[in-house]
């Protein structure tokens, strides 16, 4: 379905196709809106900073581990509904121990396929009315994930950024909302091709 309101020079398409957008598939009036519209969602930033620090205290304090954002904010890509994405690298062999210690504090949202024959277990909780995902990643992919993550840092552009947010802000109000799950995870795939991210199916607001 496609939203009656949605204006924009963007070929949808051909762009989720590619799995990439840049600055070469935009107009000068697109880009303008797309970087307007990023602006927007900076002023979410120092609010789920704090809440991203208050969870991450928790997290630490309940498992001995302090998390990383593996999610959108964490990249700068988030939209106005993200809710937050953090991990751990946590040893399989302990798995029921985690299940334990976040018993009463976090629901656990089953495990969910990772990389290769690799897993995490997927827990939510709620700070300040934010939702809060904690994946228990293994300790290797925890590892994997962080250099993605620095890659990501590192690597990314400011106009991909801008880019990226605006095709996925476009593919959700669109109503194109498997494309947008997928499109969420086009940068990971790019900057570290061997972490094949599985999302979590009922989320779509990252």
């Amino acid at each position: 379905m496609t939203n009656p309101h949605l204006t924009t020079d963007l070929d949808l398409d051909a762009i989720t196709a590619t799995g990439w957008a840049g600055r070469g598939d935009f107009t000068a009036a697109e880009f303008e809106r797309a970087e307007r519209f990023y602006a927007a969602m900076r002023v979410h930033d120092e609010r789920l900073a704090r809440v991203r620090a208050d969870a991450s205290s928790l997290i630490e304090g309940w498992t001995g581990h302090r998390p990383r954002d593996v999610g959108s904010f964490g990249t700068g890509l988030n939209l106005e509904t993200s809710d937050l994405d953090l991990g751990i690298g946590y040893p399989v062999a302990e798995r029921e121990v985690l299940l334990k210690a976040l018993e009463g504090h976090a629901r656990f949202l089953g495990e969910r396929a990772t990389r290769f024959s690799t897993t995490r277990l997927v827990f939510s909780f709620r700070v300040e009315g934010v939702e809060v995902d904690l994946s228990a990643l293994t300790v290797e992919d925890f590892v994997v994930a962080g250099r993605m993550l620095d890659q990501i840092a590192a690597s990314m552009t400011f106009e991909e950024r801008v880019c990226h947010t605006w095709v996925k802000h476009l593919l959700r109000i669109s109503g194109r909302l498997e494309e947008y799950a997928a499109w969420k995870l086009v940068t990971y795939r790019r900057f570290c091709p061997e972490f094949n991210w599985v999302p979590i199916p009922e989320k779509t607001g990252t």
